[in-house]
């Protein structure tokens, strides 16, 4: 029944026609919210989409249609499963934006898009009001005043004439630019509300994924399909998202980062599949889509490390590859390489620092002469230990630590370390402070058979401070 109520009627009237009319606040912020997951969905059937205005979406669909059969398919399927999520809509496709809109605004009826052929927009808008063409109120009024109710009417109407009888120049240019762009004379500014990547592979499920071996095997195919295409640019990528539709309408995706541009798909599909579990396929999956961010050149060939690495690891892309799925299972920069320091105390010789695909340049040149055995394990900081030597400068018969006592049986050294005397500043205020003191390292091993690194900080009768203290350091092989 038909009782006058429309859009933009004050709601006394709309109560007057209606008085059983039932109302709602109207919550602008959970709408935009609901919009932009709606533009988030809305990548199933294009990667480029913005918002237009509080209740609007638009698509650039070139070079996606026809992966729908043309845009008749790819208008009955986007029509259909936006009737599924629950939303009234009104579809038209078009050679511009403009077109595109006053169509849909003024033409489209819920469930049923209106497509109009590429060059056929003088003809499919010359009918429609000129409110269709994006003008404010105020210039409508003016168009209307002098009888100018229709777009055709603007098409032959001289540009000069109507600035004299507007006597607004900023109205005239509002009218031009918006019937240009409408009629693609001039180009519209297009921003996504994410930017396109660079590569992209999409596959359309027939029948709705719901386990993970399903989604395994879907991304196995598009990892294959995508790295072909970079292969054929000389290109990698140093980043991959999946993403992957449910029939309910919810997104879930997946991001792997590299540390060097990569195009094997099987490394990129091990990185996947150490997460695929995450993926909750709800009541099925439609669509899969996976994305490369951050391409770049590949190299030629493998880069080799300096020649201090060189003895253990020959390539870099190994490494890389290796740092990769340390972050894949662990989360983005927990790989870690050692870089050395020019430090005589081994507890400050080397620090960590993220991986990046590259060897810090600011690497030290390896030394001369190599030190003494180290450790395979270095505990994080030194622990101190109660130690009884047979002479002042000997190593230990025994010691303590975290509270058993060790018997040394065997023990090697000393190893002397020098301390860095050059980072002892004398406080300004004149009071005392323990200047840095030398290290003996001994190795040494208990009855039990396990190796200790262990040293004493400071000499008897150095006057540098009171008496020597004993220090484990690490755990020998």
């Amino acid at each position: 029944m038909e009782v006058g109520i429309h859009a933009g009627l004050s709601l006394k009237d709309a109560r007057g026609a209606l008085p059983g009319l039932m109302t709602e606040q109207i919550d602008r912020e959970s709408d935009a919210t609901a919009l932009l997951a709606l533009a988030d969905w809305m990548v199933r059937f294009s990667p480029l989409v913005c918002t237009d205005g509080i209740d609007g979406l638009l698509l650039e669909t070139t070079g996606c249609d026809h992966l729908f059969g043309g845009e008749a398919g790819m208008a009955t399927a986007l029509s259909a499963q936006v009737s599924q999520a629950g939303y009234g809509h009104r579809l038209a496709f078009a050679g511009t934006p403009g077109a595109a809109w006053a169509l849909a605004r003024t033409v489209a009826e819920d469930g049923a898009p209106v497509i109009l052929p590429p060059g056929a927009e003088r003809q499919g808008l010359a009918a429609l009001p000129v409110r269709a063409l994006r003008l404010s109120g105020p210039v409508q009024t003016l168009l209307r005043r002098f009888g100018l109710t229709r777009i055709g009417q603007l098409y032959n109407i001289d540009r000069k004439a109507l600035s004299r009888r507007f006597q607004s120049r900023e109205a005239v240019d509002a009218v031009m630019l918006r019937l240009d762009q409408a009629l693609g004379v001039r180009a519209e500014p297009f921003a996504p509300l994410r930017p396109p990547p660079d590569y992209a592979a999409r596959l359309p499920c027939p029948e709705p994924l719901s386990d993970s071996a399903g989604i395994s095997e879907g991304l196995s195919c598009l990892t294959e399909e995508l790295c072909a295409r970079l292969s054929a640019h000389g290109l990698g990528a140093q980043g991959f998202v999946f993403h992957v539709f449910r029939s309910d309408g919810e997104t879930r995706s997946l991001t792997v980062n590299m540390a060097r541009p990569v195009r094997q798909p099987a490394h990129i599909l091990r990185l996947f599949r150490e997460r695929l579990d995450r993926i909750d396929p709800g009541f099925g999956i439609d669509l899969l889509l996976l994305e490369a961010v951050r391409t770049a050149p590949m190299e030629a060939g493998s880069q080799p490390l300096s020649t201090d690495l060189a003895m253990t690891i020959t390539d870099l892309g190994l490494l890389s590859a290796l740092a990769d799925r340390i972050q894949a299972r662990l989360g983005e920069g927990r790989a870690m390489i050692i870089q050395p320091e020019a430090r005589h105390p081994p507890d400050k010789a080397e620090r960590h620092v993220p991986f990046t695909g590259q060897l810090p340049e600011d690497t030290p040149p390896p030394p001369d002469t190599l030190p003494g055995l180290r450790p395979l394990r270095m505990l994080d900081r030194p622990e101190p230990i109660d130690a009884v030597a047979e002479v002042p400068d000997g190593p230990p018969l025994r010691f303590v630590w975290r509270r058993v006592v060790r018997r040394v049986v065997k023990a090697d050294g000393p190893e002397r370390i020098a301390p860095e005397w050059w980072t002892y500043l004398p406080p300004a205020n004149g009071a005392a402070q323990a200047m840095p003191r030398a290290r003996d390292y001994y190795r040494v091993e208990d009855e039990h058979g396990h190796r200790y690194w262990i040293f004493r900080e400071g000499l008897y009768d150095d006057g540098r401070g009171s008496q020597p203290e004993w220090f484990l350091q690490g755990l020998l092989a």
